[in-house]
């Protein structure tokens, strides 16, 4: 019931078809791997998962005997410091009373996981509408294979390989390959323009590129002239237009690495070092030009064991957890819980279509059925808009169920939220309708839910509850490798990003009144520098090796945090007041359920004002803003009075009944202020919802105030045009 009425409401069934066709053909290719006896890598048994026939085709030629590593991972130089700007730069490990694990390497961390996980699931993917799957023996040659065919291609250690696509196998193997290669892994996100991909790419030094289609490749072409280092580019996801000199098809490049012999890589993999760079995460520069975040080995094997553990997920011996990988692997959220977390614990990781954000996520979900999932607030909300529209359009007694359902859990997670004794309404609610709408989301096995990288209104927070979801809030940055705080079933408070990861630090420095101030960060999960920007370097991190985040916020009694903005958005009015711009922000979201998005500004000025922009629909092919309203945006008008359906109706004739009620709610958020200087004088309603396409949003929907600044700058003069007269 619940499931027919969110499909029918725009989550459309993928097309399935031949994305994964490729894989067959180059799992199934020889290789001249050695045969020995003392350790063999095996077919994947026993683990529940049918096994695609052609996969046996893997095991007989790319047989490799596994010796244990020799990786002297405690004998580094006493002269390392804290931080360095070089690709081939090393860094003194941050050992710690609190942190004293010794450091280890990327390759170590999956080789002991083939003890372990070898012949279980590790990487599903859709081909032909049917789901098959890779065991992490398999995936382990895979990568190895791919490692080789960069370094006949000529991959330089501490070079790059630059990887521009949606998540796969493919996107997997060259990332681990990449390690095993002595190379660096540098995501590029797949909206880039060919212009932000030159910037990257040369900026890292990248020697192959790896890209999934033709319209990719076709943005690199076009650049290629202007990067020296650049040696090849491998494509995977679609053939090339046509035979063209440097560029491979990934069997191609794995049947070039078959001519590498094995020891060779070994060689490679021994002199490895944790202290070494082998990750580069490019920040979105919402505040300038992107900078390289330099990840160690040490990051990323210290933090894809104790922050996962932070956030309950599980070892593949107590249960193995499955994911559903979607969210872009260049930014270090998806990475880190995707990729490096999925081989230390052994977890099942299931790639999505690439058209999952435009609808065909919610069908994914279903079919995988994940432990645990992991998404950015937008992406909740999406999922919230589409229940409210099903709910719309459902029968008067189905949507008086939910609604009750709905309202008696929410009462009950926000009056106990940590009592597992549910009163028999409760638990009457969830087993007459909320169980079946998690189900037809996908939740059903779900244990855990997290959001993290940019804040989420309490209105998104609450209707997830109503459903009896927790959402687990985590705090980190690209610099901090990832998660630094963590919420979980054991470490949840409702609106606080949890509290910080076992083994790492944290303090708030120049604190007020209220103890907010700015969050400062120590830890294993410390980045190593950016790259070549030795002054924004010294800026991040401090004498002592302490991360200024330039975030702001405060730490409870109990050690939960609770972020209130940053540094960099702090307005300060022409009358010296220092306004931090999100709480702000989100307490006019949540009194007008109409906006979508929300920009206070201010700083030298006289007078708040503030951009708003109205909750439509998104184009399903482009997920660009369309003109339409969304079902609840339209709820609100109908409540206030008004008939309109589209954006352009209500700011084209400044629709009085709507623009009444939105000055009504900014005026209870004004009563609701401080002080007079917090208070909110003028306001405007765009045309357009902000998007990534209309450069108001980053990669990660996070907000890019500046470019906003400069892109409405007309509005925003005439607030203050209009008060000089």
């Amino acid at each position: 019931m619940w499931s027919a009425g969110l499909e029918t409401a725009g989550w459309e069934r993928p097309r399935s078809g031949g994305r994964w066709a490729g894989v067959s053909r180059w799992l199934s290719l020889g290789g001249r791997h050695e045969h020995r006896e003392e350790k063999k890598l095996g077919s994947s048994q026993g683990n529940g998962k049918e096994e695609a026939p052609w996969l046996s085709a893997l095991l007989a030629p790319c047989s490799h005997t596994l010796s244990p590593p020799t990786h002297s991972a405690l004998c580094l130089p006493l002269q390392e410091t804290l931080w360095t700007t070089r690709a081939d730069g090393r860094v003194r490990p941050r050992l710690h009373p609190a942190c004293p694990q010794p450091p280890y390497t990327v390759h170590r961390m999956f080789y002991e996981a083939l003890d372990k996980y070898g012949d279980l699931s590790a990487l599903g993917f859709k081909r032909q509408g049917t789901w098959e799957h890779i065991s992490y023996s398999q995936y382990y040659l895979l990568a190895r294979r791919t490692a080789k065919g960069f370094l006949k291609l000529g991959l330089e250690q501490a070079h790059s390989v630059a990887i521009l696509g949606f998540n796969s196998p493919e996107w997997f193997f060259s990332a681990v390959g990449t390690v095993f290669a002595g190379g660096i892994v540098t995501g590029i996100y797949t909206t880039s323009s060919s212009e932000a991909c030159q910037y990257i790419a040369h900026d890292s030094r990248a020697n192959i590129i790896v890209v999934d289609t033709q319209k990719q490749l076709e943005k690199i072409l076009k650049v290629w002239k202007n990067l020296p280092h650049l040696k090849a580019v491998v494509i995977y996801g679609e053939a090339p237009p046509k035979k063209m000199a440097n560029v491979y098809t990934m069997e191609e490049l794995m049947e070039l690495g078959d001519e590498l012999l094995e020891e060779t890589l070994d060689a490679i993999i021994n002199t490895q070092q944790p202290n070494q760079c082998c990750v580069l995460i490019y920040t979105s520069g919402t505040t300038g030009s992107p900078k390289g975040v330099m990840l160690s080995q040490d990051n990323i094997t210290w933090t894809a064991r104790y922050g996962s553990q932070a956030g309950d997920i599980q070892p593949a011996e107590v249960q193995q957890e499955v994911v559903v990988s979607y969210l872009p692997l260049s930014h270090i959220a998806a990475q880190i819980y995707d990729l490096w977390t999925g081989i230390q614990w052994g977890a099942q990781v299931c790639f999505a279509e690439p058209d999952a954000l435009k609808g065909s996520l919610l069908n994914t979900l279903r079919e995988v059925e994940p432990t645990s999932h992991m998404g950015v607030p937008r992406v909740w909300e999406k999922i919230m808009e589409r229940i409210q529209e099903v709910t719309a359009q459902s029968g008067f007694i189905r949507r008086k169920m939910l609604l009750w359902a709905m309202s008696v859990t929410l009462e009950q997670n926000l009056t106990c939220p940590g009592s597992d004794l549910k009163p028999f309404t409760a638990r009457l609610a969830d087993y007459l309708v909320l169980a079946k709408v998690r189900q037809a989301l996908g939740f059903a096995k779900c244990q855990k839910s997290f959001y993290g990288a940019a804040p989420m209104t309490a209105e998104t927070q609450h209707f997830f509850l109503g459903l009896n979801i927790r959402l687990y809030a985590g705090y980190g940055l690209s610099e901090t490798s990832g998660p630094h705080f963590m919420s979980s079933p054991y470490n949840y408070r409702l609106y606080s990003s949890g509290k910080v990861v076992p083994g790492c630090l944290a303090k708030v420095v120049n604190e007020d009144s209220e103890g907010v101030g700015e969050i400062c960060l120590w830890g294993r999960t410390i980045f190593m520098g950016y790259l070549n920007m030795e002054d924004k370097t010294r800026e991040a991190i401090d004498a002592e090796g302490w991360l200024h985040t330039g975030d702001t916020g405060r730490l409870d009694a109990d050690g939960f945090l609770y972020i209130t903005g940053r540094l960099k958005e702090l307005i300060i009015t022409a009358g010296g007041e220092n306004v931090p711009p999100v709480p702000i922000e989100e307490a006019v979201k949540t009194e007008l359920p109409i906006i979508s998005n929300a920009m206070l500004i201010g700083d030298q000025r006289k007078f708040l004002s503030m951009l708003l922009t109205l909750k439509c629909t998104l184009d399903p092919d482009t997920s660009d803003p369309t003109d339409n309203l969304t079902e609840q945006a339209m709820e609100f008008c109908q409540r206030v009075g008004s008939k309109a359906t589209t954006v352009s109706e209500i700011v084209g004739t400044k629709d009085e009944a709507v623009y009444q009620a939105i000055e009504q709610g900014i005026q209870r958020v004004n009563k609701n202020a401080a002080a007079r200087p917090y208070h909110i004088q003028k306001w405007a309603i765009l045309q357009k919802d902000f998007s990534i396409s209309g450069g108001e949003l980053g990669p990660t929907m996070k907000l890019k105030r500046l470019t906003v600044l400069d892109k409405y700058k007309d509005i925003i003069d005439s607030f203050y045009r209009e008060q000089r007269k």
